[in-house]
């Protein structure tokens, strides 16, 4: 794989740290990571988007805000089954603390029960609270039959939402190339798909993009990239 192409994959890259027991310094190192290897953005917990932005603005003072790099946070997360209401608080809060994107997670209950109206009502909701900032739907894949899958890529189309994305990662199962394949088949309204969960290897990162996602949700594209260079 040439220098080019791995670049090309760190600039599609959440580069991802969303552990239970993550602490300042593990964060610190996820946005050292994400600035050297000019990843899309870091996705951390919420309680850490301050720090971390007050941290990435200071190191990257002397670059355009346009130009820094960008905090990804989650809400709903993992479970999906908050209320509306508590979703829309997240996101407001998220992005008020530097947020410049926010991953939410659907009512998984909700699309079993087909309630797919209350679905795209709130993610239109948690968007309006992203005061602008990127919205990506996390639809936990591996809990949803193709069929299920399909008709969220038809509510997330329909919705205010830039993204569809495969995973948290925390459900029992993560990005497969059937399910990101599936997707990119199904959204329109240029909806893009985010693949996430279990992306281990450049080589995987690269079949999810020819695949047709535009954003890799991972936590170890980085360590393959420090390991082709022999820093580990």
């Amino acid at each position: 794989m040439t220098d080019t192409q791995i670049k090309d994959i760190l600039a599609h890259s959440d580069h991802t740290l969303l552990a239970v027991d993550a602490i300042w310094a593990d964060i610190k190192q996820i946005a050292d990571d994400g600035m050297k290897y000019d990843t899309a953005s870091i996705c951390i917990p919420a309680s850490f988007v301050k720090d971390a932005k007050d941290y990435i603005d200071k190191e990257q003072a002397d670059r355009a805000e346009a130009d820094r790099l960008k905090v990804c946070t989650v809400i709903g997360f993992p479970n999906g089954y908050d209320t509306t209401a508590a979703k829309c608080f997240m996101a407001n809060d998220a992005v008020d603390n530097g947020a410049s994107e926010v991953d939410m997670v659907i009512n998984i209950g909700w699309a079993k029960d087909g309630k797919y109206d209350d679905i795209l009502d709130e993610i239109n909701q948690v968007k309006a609270h992203c005061k602008g900032r990127l919205l990506k739907v996390i639809i936990e894949t591996c809990k949803l039959t193709d069929e299920e899958i399909i008709k969220m890529c038809d509510v997330v189309s329909k919705s205010d939402a830039e993204y569809i994305k495969t995973s948290t990662g925390f459900a029992g199962g993560g990005a497969t190339f059937e399910h990101v394949a599936l997707m990119a088949e199904h959204v329109y309204n240029d909806t893009l798909v985010k693949a996430s969960g279990g992306i281990s290897s450049l080589e995987d990162a690269a079949k999810f993009m020819e695949l047709g996602a535009s954003r890799l949700g991972t936590s170890k594209v980085v360590g393959a990239v420090k390991k082709l260079a022999g820093n580990n």
